[in-house]
């Protein structure tokens, strides 16, 4: 027997086998488009329907760490309560189950065996992607692909491992396992939690069943140890996140801990006492696939009821004050890029409340600069520091979203969120402006004249109206709003020439200072660019490209 090359086999089955998977739950997610944005609406009903939206999406997606590590950010940035949030975990672990029936079509019929199905789906996957333009039939093309890629890493490990069914040593250690509960479930629970996927193990499980090594016993223990071993991504998920994530990583352990205790010892009093004779029976494929979901689902019944106290021993291990939403400030959160339709969501929420912050910090500025006060001018500067702040997160996660798999309409909505939050951003910037130049008014004691504060006051109320609207039409996609920044943005521009063409007049009978001249000069000119930048805003809704920008810079 030839040793390197068996092991090697098997890593590249296993290998394609996890790209199939992923690829595969990436082409569903991706057909499935927009409708991921209904998944929130739906999990705030009721418990049960947590349960039934838990099990899709990881059917969907391939994978109930996924969901869980998914779940884990929706908890971390307040999209879910903890409440909210059990459902999910409980359907999560019946959807994991689709993997292990799809790997169990071999033994129905020869037509189904994965080296007849595994070419058939490569070849149509291939032909789809590379031939059709349709971006629809692309993502069935990656589905077949991601199906195709699956069955022939399946049928890569369970050929490579055949030759060890000869191996009395083999056939000896999965026996002991099987007569070994707690070193069963330890096994189960480490591999999984090496590879971070009950589907990828379960996989390996049913591989090893088509080679003929897997005993009832076995399988059993094995199976109930890799519903905990796949707890530890959620709970590496969370140890960034927030108290209430924390707790939703512990309601996934607690669960699955819970029930694999209780199922461990019936299959301990049917082994030993009923069903003698069984435990070391070797197993089919379907025969896994069927206690893998009898488990999932018999758990999730026996716990539904239960699921507040869940909640409560999640709370009493994981002690602490959770943050209230207003007092967050960690919105994006990267375990939603699991689901890039939502984490786009989250993206143009923080980036509306960075328009919210801007405009504020506006209006602050202003007001320091007629009533020359200090405190404010460095609250102006503190905010900036924010906003700044707010930019490169915003930007680090569009670019990390820019780089998954998008529908047209998700990619182009990125790119506007590109373009918006540079132009909230350089609304900043003449806040911080506006307040240096109070800070000049106030060093240099200077002030302007009645008339000419009352020209400013207007314009400043114009440009802030003006830049609100424009942050309110993105934020509900209203159009009609959005179509009343234009108008506004052309009146401030009027109002920048006749005020200039006015505080010239008064420069020329001197009815004011030099300096103080240029300072208002200066502050109309950050309000007329304001105006630009809402302008800028509202026409993302407006064009029909959907993308448009001003480089503030090249402005005259």
């Amino acid at each position: 027997m030839d040793w390197t090359e068996l092991i090697l086999n098997f890593i590249g089955g296993f290998g394609l086998f996890m790209f199939g998977m992923e690829y595969m739950g990436d082409g569903l997610q991706k057909a499935a488009g927009s409708k991921m944005k209904n998944i929130l609406a739906a999990l705030t009903r009721n418990r049960l329907l947590g349960v039934l939206v838990g099990a899709g999406v990881t059917a969907l997606i391939q994978s109930s760490s996924a969901t869980t590590v998914m779940v884990v950010g929706f908890v971390n940035v307040g999209l879910l309560n903890l409440k909210q949030a059990v459902g999910v975990i409980m359907g999560a672990n019946i959807g994991t189950t689709i993997t292990s029936w799809i790997v169990a079509l071999g033994e129905w019929t020869e037509f189904l065996k994965p080296s007849v199905l595994a070419p058939i789906f490569i070849v149509a996957g291939v032909l789809l992607i590379m031939f059709v333009k349709n971006t629809q039939i692309n993502s069935i093309g990656q589905i077949l692909f991601g199906f195709g890629s699956l069955f022939l890493g399946l049928d890569m490990m369970s050929t490579s491992a055949k030759p060890l069914s000869q191996l009395e040593e083999v056939k000896n250690l999965f026996l002991v396992l099987g007569n070994n509960p707690l070193l069963g479930i330890v096994t189960g629970a480490v591999v999984t939690a090496v590879i971070q996927s009950s589907s990828a193990s379960v996989g390996i499980l049913q591989a090893l069943a088509l080679a003929g090594l897997v005993p009832w016993g076995s399988a059993i223990y094995i199976i109930l140890g890799q519903n905990i071993g796949t707890c530890i991504t959620a709970i590496l998920s969370s140890i960034s996140g927030s108290l209430n994530a924390k707790r939703a990583a512990a309601i996934h352990f607690l669960f699955n801990l819970i029930g694999s205790v209780i199922f461990g010892f019936i299959a301990i009093v049917v082994f030993n006492i009923w069903l003698p004779d069984v435990r070391d029976q070797l197993i089919t494929v379907t025969q896994i696939s069927v206690v893998h979901t009898v488990f999932n689902v018999l758990n999730t019944i026996l716990l539904f009821p239960f699921g507040n106290t869940l909640v409560h021993l999640a709370e009493t291990l994981v002690k602490g004050r959770e943050k209230n939403k207003g007092e967050q400030d960690d919105f994006l959160d990267e375990r939603l890029l699991q689901t890039p339709h939502i984490a786009l969501q989250t993206a143009k929420d923080e980036t509306v409340r960075m328009g919210e912050i801007a405009s504020n910090n506006v209006q602050m500025a202003v007001e320091a600069l007629f009533n020359r006060n200090e405190e404010k001018v460095k609250a102006v500067f503190e905010t900036e520091k924010e906003i700044n702040t707010l930019q490169e997160k915003l930007n680090a996660y569009l670019i990390k979203l820019a780089n998954l798999s998008l529908s047209e309409a998700d990619q182009i909505r990125v790119t506007e969120l590109f373009h918006m939050v540079s132009d909230i951003e350089r609304v900043g910037d003449h806040a911080d402006n506006i307040a240096e130049l109070a800070m000049g008014l106030k060093n240099d004691n200077l002030s302007f004249s009645e008339m000419a504060e009352k020209e400013l006051e207007s314009m400043t109320n114009i440009a802030l109206e003006s830049f609100t609207k424009a942050i309110d039409a993105y934020e509900g996609q209203d159009k009609a709003l959005a179509q009343e920044v234009l108008p506004l943005e052309e009146q401030v521009d009027r109002l920048e020439e006749k005020l200039r063409s006015r505080h010239m007049k008064r420069l020329a009978r001197e009815q004011c200072s030099p300096i103080a001249g240029i300072l208002y000069l200066d502050m109309v000119s950050n309000l007329e660019r304001i105006a630009d930048h809402a302008a800028n805003i509202a026409q993302l809704i407006l064009d029909d490209t959907r993308i448009l920008t001003i480089d503030d810079d090249n402005q005259p």
